[in-house]
């Protein structure tokens, strides 16, 4: 993107619209960059900044309490001088004035203005989807409470969806002793972000743990009772009970603000390198963000990685500074007793080498493409994660046979 560069306003008012990870972080990093004015952190949730990981895992499993999930507490934003507005929505930009309009009857101006508007889960396209009690997202805060009250009643738990979100919520339920079956359209588990190996290697962890694992499951029905889902019917007519039902089938990203504010989107608030839009008073990062890169396509990423890393970028750009994104993503899953640390991007590779026993529950999943290291998924294998880390950030890698080997140590080729 090359949109010229506003001048750096160290005294003007901040704007950021959003009070998530990303968000706190522009907010945070604009004062550790020397931004001395005002600085407004609009959030339409009724609570401070909170982490979201474990909203599927430690969280709902009882294992965190809702204060750990706080990054920062008012008053902590409060020493910062950081306002926080919450329980707010933010519904349209004045681009030329350079103000935001806000639910509450509000209007500010703003030198600079920062989206981190995140993200969404994706609706389930099936009548009776909004209408059905019973019938669960996994997305912030509140979802969680309301799965966790509805979880206590229930005994037979559908999922839809073996992605992420799906599993680790269907792995906290076999955990409390309920009837899980998880219906995935895909032939297989994280289809989108991981090799067979990895998936094969899921699908059995669940099994182990007597959770029903359906692929090629297309799901056609919800079976309704007194204003209650009783049941979910798939396309060959078999029909699996519900008590409770988890839609875990993606996320979208919350670009609809800065579509009608006339900023390019597609696929996400379209951002180069240095979280900068093609306004150049207005930034944006996190899930709402599709970032263009060199060849002109475009990446999405949904992680807390690169929540963190790219509002450190757009804080730089709102004062005038060139601070681009350019580490290796990484990401991670826990289920019951497996982590899955996951860096690199997978997509294109033309060769998977497994390293190490998926049976011992420690390997590691390298992808290469044209013998080029690309990423690694490790299973329980912290120290490969981490050689892997460094490896991609410098550029260099082992050869296919290299990391076949368990023997040879990945980090040598740091050396």
């Amino acid at each position: 993107m090359n949109a010229p560069q506003a001048a750096a306003d160290s005294a003007g008012t901040m704007i950021i619209v959003g009070a998530g990870q990303s968000g706190l972080q522009v907010a945070e990093s604009l004062r550790s960059e020397g931004h001395t004015g005002r600085i407004v952190m609009i959030g339409n949730e009724p609570c401070a900044p909170y982490h979201r990981p474990p909203l599927s895992k430690a969280y709902l499993a009882g294992e965190a309490s809702e204060a750990q999930l706080t990054i920062r507490a008012p008053e902590a934003l409060a020493k910062k001088q950081i306002e926080l507005v919450s329980g707010v929505e933010v519904l349209a930009i004045d681009r030329v004035q350079r103000v935001v309009s806000l639910s509450d009857g509000r209007s500010l101006s703003y030198a600079g203005l920062a989206l981190a508007t995140g993200s969404r889960a994706r609706p389930l396209p099936l009548p009776g989807a909004d209408a059905l009690g019973g019938i669960f997202a996994l997305r912030t805060l509140d979802d969680t409470r309301r799965i966790a009250s509805a979880l206590a009643d229930a005994r037979r738990v559908v999922v839809i969806g073996g992605g992420f979100i799906g599993l680790e919520f269907a792995a906290v339920a076999a955990k409390q002793g309920r009837q899980v079956t998880v219906l995935e359209a895909a032939e297989r588990l994280m289809a989108r972000v991981v090799a067979p190996p990895v998936s094969d290697f899921y699908a059995q962890l669940h099994r182990d743990h007597g959770v029903g694992i359906e692929l090629g499951a297309q799901v056609v029905e919800l079976v309704g009772d007194a204003g209650k889902v009783r049941a979910v019917r798939t396309a060959d007519g078999r029909e699996f009970a519900a008590d409770i039902l988890v839609v875990g089938i993606g996320i979208l990203p919350n670009a609809e603000l800065a579509d009608a504010a006339g900023l390019p989107c597609e696929r996400g608030i379209i951002v180069d390198a240095c979280s900068r839009t093609a306004d150049p008073h207005i930034v944006a990062s996190g899930d709402c963000t599709a970032r263009r890169l060199s060849d002109g396509s475009l990446l999405r990423l949904e992680s807390v990685q690169n929540a963190v890393e790219q509002g450190k970028s757009a804080a730089a750009a709102l004062m005038g500074k060139d601070r681009p994104f350019t580490a290796a993503p990484w990401f991670w899953s826990d289920q019951y007793d497996v982590k899955l640390q996951m860096v690199g991007l997978s997509a294109g590779y033309d060769t998977v080498v497994t390293r190490g026993d998926a049976c011992t529950r420690q390997f590691s999943v390298c992808y290469f493409r044209a013998g080029t290291l690309i990423a690694i998924d490790s299973i329980n294998q912290p120290q490969d994660h981490m050689a892997g880390r460094k490896l991609l950030e410098r550029g260099v890698g082992p050869t296919p046979a290299q990391a076949a080997d368990t023997a040879f140590k990945l980090a040598s080729l740091l050396d």
